[in-house]
């Protein structure tokens, strides 16, 4: 006779009441010489920790992207754009997969130096043995030469996006009275698509024009804190040029008001992710799908780690819900997910 807690096996051993366990051992991923992105996935399915968020991940991220009734918002902060991400998210852009693209100053500056024939380039975080990293920022300093980790920028990139802006992007938004800050990334992107075909540049227009050329809308919430920012404030003082912060508010909550279904990409935290969640606070319904890829953790209680099941909690997301968070460098899994979403859907 067993108690509440017991139940008797066939061979008469006696196991808990489990109700928290089901069964489902952990397998082995699979590698092997010429397997996709997508087969790798799904063999990170078998797998525990982070190899299982990614596999959910790109799970929910598939079927976000697959079905025709979901307005996908996508949130991007971090500094993505120089680190060689930019074609990854213009794509999506172009092929459908973003209806609303939430990002930040830094990324559309360094998308529209690219654009216009700047590049990023090679660096390294490693000072080398003789001289401390401070001694290396220094030497950088005296090079004008602009360090992102281990991703360089030559400091005339800058002049050469502050001459873009006052010749082909400012003036074409000057005299409109106080203008949506969309309304500045629409003509950011319409310059930079114009000078990047009319100069010959080898690189890729960018994101920015993907978006301007697919009518998809660019939210930037906190442009000042960046050089398109400063730039626009410093051209502001000498010119019939000012940008309404709220205005975006209002298209914006109507892509999440008239969405029949909601889902969010969230690459990094701060501002863009903040932005993204919370535009289901004002409409009837909450995002259904849900994806975050982050390196913050949620025990420091900051927005940019929280995990989506704690959004669940203010309303953000549906209760029934799928969502992910992988906690890992974004420069490694949203390549990763994407590619194994795409393979999924057959393209």
């Amino acid at each position: 006779m067993t108690d509440d807690h017991e139940e008797e096996t066939h061979d008469g051993h006696h196991e808990p009441d489990r109700e928290e366990f089901h069964h489902d051992p952990i397998g082995h991923a699979e590698v092997r010489a010429g397997m996709t992105v997508g087969e790798l996935a799904d063999s990170y399915g078998d797998a525990g920790i982070g190899a299982a968020d990614i596999h959910e991940a790109v799970d929910i991220y598939a079927e976000m992207l697959g079905d025709d009734d979901v307005t996908n918002f996508f949130g991007l902060a971090g500094a993505m754009v120089p680190t060689g991400m930019r074609r990854i998210v213009a794509e999506l852009i172009r092929d459908g997969h973003i209806d609303a693209l939430v990002t930040t100053g830094a990324n559309l500056t360094h998308d529209a130096i690219e654009a216009i024939g700047g590049k990023h380039h090679h660096g390294t975080e490693e000072p080398g043995e003789d001289r401390s990293l401070r001694d290396h920022d220094e030497q950088l300093r005296d090079e004008e030469v602009d360090r992102i980790y281990n991703v360089y920028l030559p400091q005339e990139h800058f002049a050469l996006f502050e001459n873009h802006l006052r010749s082909e992007v400012f003036p074409a938004v000057e005299g409109e009275g106080a203008v949506s800050i969309r309304r500045l990334t629409e003509a950011l992107g319409r310059a930079n698509s114009e000078v990047n075909e009319r100069e010959g540049v080898e690189e890729g227009a960018g994101l920015a024009a993907a978006a301007f050329e697919s009518d998809v809308p660019i939210y930037c919430p906190a442009i000042q804190d960046s050089v398109l920012g400063l730039q626009a404030w410093m051209y502001s003082q000498t010119s019939d040029f000012t940008l309404d912060a709220l205005a975006d508010m209002t298209t914006i909550t109507d892509q999440a008001f008239e969405a029949e279904k909601a889902g969010a990409m969230v690459v990094g935290g701060g501002v863009p992710k903040n932005y993204v969640l919370q535009t289901m606070l004002v409409s009837p319904e909450a995002y259904d799908y849900a994806v975050q890829l982050t390196m913050d953790p949620p025990q420091t209680g900051g927005l940019s780690g929280a995990t989506l099941d704690e959004a669940r909690s203010w309303g953000k997301l549906e209760k029934a819900a799928r969502n992910a968070s992988v906690y890992a460098d974004a420069t490694i899994t949203l390549p990763l997910v994407v590619a194994a979403a795409r393979e999924r859907m057959g393209e």
